[in-house]
């Protein structure tokens, strides 16, 4: 991991003094195995990303969990955002590409309750801390945890400062050290309560850095590296070089070693072309139609965006950051307005 940004200090950051039951329901096995997924949905496996470091999904459910109890103190609260990704498969996000859900992306979310529930570990773990699995197995009824869009939540904001760090330098530690400590809990605008700044300028920060980040998840380039690793997994588990479960069971990094190693056989050509182009390609045409002999995407994917509540000392209310700061609302709507070309492609590797 980068020398400017490691988990374990960004971590330190999140809640100064974490509770001590978060490292041992941490270590259970269906917590455990989001070590090896990578947050970033399989971009860490193509040249075409130059992403500086791996951060994991068990990396970010445990960021999620520890902003929520820095600031609820709330046991329930904060292990229903460490279990909230305990569904997600190897490469993440790629899962809804192969499911059709790239406008979505919440196919993925489909057993988490299941398996928060049937997990017998677990519920021991519970039943001593007098829980049931009822009230930790949906982090959507937390407020503090997960909200619509464009609302601010513990999910968002954990997520996108590493994201915007590994992907292109967009956060340092110390700039996420500095906008952190803007953080409160607000109330919406109906009363709800919800993560927000107490600075205007923080605020503006924060959504300048996302708007830049999450415009790079709008690019042809990140729509191809989605829609191609579906399209190699998909392939790999109909030639039966996997099953569906070693999504769960193996990491990325196994996965990835099996297929290279399948690849090389050229025992499938369809899976060799394929995985070959995703294992090399370093850059993307950007075009109005598909080209021959290239792998090409059109595709509408999810808008990832927030527009966080803001309130100064001595205000009596919260508002909306594009209802106060022009620059903001702009930002904001640009972003929504963007489009690239209608097609991504990429040259097939023989």
């Amino acid at each position: 991991m980068s020398e400017l940004f490691t988990a374990e200090e960004y971590h330190r950051i999140l809640c100064p003094n974490p509770p001590d039951f978060l490292s041992e329901y941490g270590k259970l096995p269906l917590v455990k195995r989001l070590s090896g997924v990578g947050l970033l949905c399989g971009t860490d496996w193509t040249p075409l990303f130059k992403n500086s470091f791996f951060y994991s999904r068990l990396d970010h459910s445990l960021g999620v969990a520890l902003i929520i109890w820095n600031f609820t103190h709330d046991r329930a609260q904060t292990l229903a955002g460490l279990f909230h990704d305990v569904s997600t498969r190897a490469f993440s996000h790629v899962t809804d590409f192969r499911n059709g859900d790239a406008l979505t992306q919440e196919s993925s979310e489909d057993i988490n309750a299941r398996l928060v529930d049937e997990d017998n570990k677990l519920k021991e773990l519970l039943v001593r801390d007098g829980l049931s699995s009822s009230a930790v197995d949906d982090y959507h009824m937390y407020p503090i945890a997960d909200n619509p869009c464009p609302r601010l939540s513990a999910d968002r904001l954990e997520y996108m400062y590493p994201s915007g760090a590994a992907l292109s330098g967009e956060w340092s530690i110390e700039e996420v050290r500095k906008n952190y400590s803007h953080i409160k809990v607000l109330a919406d605008e109906s009363g709800c309560p919800e993560l927000g700044f107490d600075s205007e300028e923080a605020a503006l920060t924060y959504t300048k850095k996302f708007t830049a980040i999450s415009l790079l998840l709008q690019h042809n380039e990140d729509k191809i590296a989605m829609q191609l690793m579906a399209d190699v997994v998909s392939r790999a588990v109909a030639c039966k070089i996997i099953c569906e479960d070693d999504l769960f069971l193996k990491s990325e990094e196994e996965l990835i070693s099996i297929f290279d190693g399948f690849a090389e056989s050229r025992k499938d050509i369809v899976f060799t072309r394929l995985h070959k182009t995703f294992r090399n390609m370093t850059h993307v045409l950007h075009t109005d139609f598909p080209l021959p002999k290239h792998y090409c995407v059109s595709l509408e994917v999810k808008k990832r965006y927030i527009n966080p509540l803001v309130m100064e000392a001595g205000e009596k209310s919260a508002v909306r950051i594009s209802d106060r700061s022009l620059e903001a609302k702009n930002l904001i709507e640009d972003f929504l307005a963007y489009r690239d070309t209608s097609y991504g492609c990429v040259p097939i590797v023989e």
